[in-house]
Parts: structure tokens; sequence; C-alpha cells
């Protein structure tokens, strides 16, 4: 279930922190705890799990989209130039109705930022889009980087660490399928039982984006993710599975939202 939502800047504060994909998750789960907390306690805490105890949050947001804007590289700081931001986000859930999610945002007002750079915003409309027909073929845009990240021999995560590993390793399209397979079990309650085959072929040159999580603290962590258009050859009950709750891993966070893009 996907919303298309029109936010309005309020009040002279116009700077955003570059990195403030971790701060719009963690205004997302307050919008969602002061509407319904034990719904958000339950997202926050446990989200869709699955029999080995892995679990999957299933919703995902796109990157702020302002009308104008530009980018302070000195301060690590993004200045909205307009007043008008586009954002869409997503829900796998059934739960999560049109009513619900749209009582949780009509005209609410919120913060996005940290102690140096904050904006406020007011929800000025939220719609919910169409869901698109499904087929085993489609293309997409990221609206947000995907990220992909694999175990070493000695346990450290690993990232693809340019736009050709992302595009063409082997690896990167089995743990993107894998987590796939996974988020569906753990929605469903059962294996896909479909056939499995997964490709993937970008259209554009990969985008390498580094994104700090809890930037500034003794937690802060740098995840490399990618931005680019994409086509993917899979099952169409995955694809629904990757269009409602994003593509690869950290979605609750604001990775891996994909937009329908037509060729």
């Amino acid at each position: 279930m996907r919303f298309h939502i029109i936010l309005r800047v309020e009040g002279s504060r116009r700077l955003l922190p570059l990195n403030y994909q971790y701060e719009l998750s963690a205004a997302t789960y307050h919008i969602l705890a002061s509407a319904n907390e034990e719904f958000a306690e339950w997202l926050h805490e446990n989200g869709f799990r699955m029999d080995n105890g892995k679990q999957f949050k299933l919703f995902t947001f796109s990157r702020l989209n302002p009308e104008k804007f530009r980018i302070l590289r000195q301060s690590n700081q993004l200045e909205l130039l307009s007043d008008k931001v586009e954002w869409q986000i997503s829900f796998l859930p059934e739960h999560s109705t049109q009513k619900f999610v749209e009582g949780l945002f009509q005209k609410r007002v919120f913060e996005v930022g940290n102690k140096q750079s904050v904006v406020q915003f007011q929800v000025d409309s939220i719609e919910m889009l169409p869901s698109p027909e499904f087929t085993d073929m489609m293309t997409f845009e990221a609206l947000s980087p995907i990220f992909v990240s694999k175990k070493l021999d000695d346990g450290r995560d690993y990232y693809p660490q340019n736009a050709e590993e992302f595009a063409n390793a082997p690896w990167v399209r089995e743990r993107l399928f894998k987590n796939l397979l996974d988020k569906y079990e753990a929605f469903y309650g059962k294996e896909f039982e479909g056939e499995r085959f997964f490709e993937m072929m970008t259209l554009t040159d990969p985008k390498s984006v580094l994104v700090s999580i809890k930037a500034n603290t003794r937690y802060e962590t740098r995840v490399r993710g990618f931005l680019c258009r994409l086509a993917l050859h899979c099952p169409a009950d995955l694809l629904r599975i990757a269009y409602e709750s994003g593509l690869g891993e950290g979605n609750s966070q604001g990775f891996g939202c994909l937009g329908i893009k037509n060729l």
C-alpha cells in the first residue's frame, strides 16, 4: 500500500542533515506511536518474524523530494529552497489500511533533523496511489538507496564497494533474491512455493551513496547504497514484496524504496 504525501515547510528553519534518513525513520516511528502506541511498539520491537527469529519491519519510504534545494558540502547539510516537499511511504502489512494510514498523517506536524539542523513539516495532503499490475518483468527507479550485504569469514559485514560490483556481482543478486524470499516467508508464514528465478539489470549507472546512521554519536555506522533505474525479472508475487516493502536491507530506515518506471 503506497502513499504519496505532500509536505510543507513550517517556519524559517530550512536546513536538514545531509544524511537525514535515520532522523526521518525516527519521525515516522514517532508518528505511528502517537496515533497507535501498541502498533508502533510491536512494529519496532518485532516486525514480521520467521521461524529462525529473523524479523522484518515491512515498510519503506523514499527520500524527501523538495522542489528546490542545494547541498552545503562544507557543513554536510541540505538546504530546502522551496516550501513544497514530496514524499512516499509504502506498507506491506495488510492491517495498515488506507483509513488507518491516512489518519496517522493527515495534517500532521513533525520535525526531522538533529540538534544542529532541523526542519518542521506539516502534511498538506496524503493520497493512496493505485497498486500497479505486477508481472514477472518490471522496471523501477530507486527512490532511496538500495543496499545489500554479506558476512565475511571473519564475521564482518561486507557491502558492494562500487557501482560495478553492485551492478554485476552474482552475490548481490543472490542476496537480494534471498532477502525477498525471507520477507515473503515472514509475511505469509510459509515458504515461497513458486518457480524461483531472479535477474537484475541496471538501466543507468548506479550512483554510490554513503549514508551515516546515528551520525555524530558513538553508535554511528556507515552504509553504502546505490541509486539507479533497474529492471527486475522475478516472480510477480516477489516483485510486489519488493515494491511495497523495499528491495534489499534496511527498508524501515529508508533504504530500497522503489518507484515504478515505465520504459
